[in-house]
């Protein structure tokens, strides 16, 4: 299974409409079955920042679901609110409470 973590840090006063964008997509993702997650988090230390989880069944679903003409949209509509690029992480998921293998 394929994971990943991800910051992203909007421009001052824009993370509510940064957030929105992101759950938009969270809706968006939960139709195709590859998904296992797709978890939206404020940042309680940096107001501007949030934090996306991902878990997919491979690594080459959540490449696919980049091709989604809705998910291209939202990409392109967060773009100009965001400071800067990405940061994060990809993992591979172990196990663990809540996860089913």
């Amino acid at each position: 299974m394929y994971s990943m973590i991800g910051k992203l840090t909007a421009k001052a006063g824009k993370r509510s409409e940064l957030t929105d964008i992101l759950l938009r997509a969270a809706e968006g993702v939960s139709g195709i079955p590859e998904c296992r997650a797709y978890i939206v988090l404020e940042d309680l230390h940096d107001h501007d920042g949030v934090w996306v989880f991902e878990m997919w069944n491979s690594q080459q679903a959540h490449d696919d679901s980049l091709k989604d003409e809705q998910v291209r949209a939202l990409i392109a509509e967060a773009m100009p609110i965001l400071a800067g690029a990405p940061s994060g992480s990809e993992l591979r998921v172990m196990g663990g409470y809540g996860v089913v293998l």
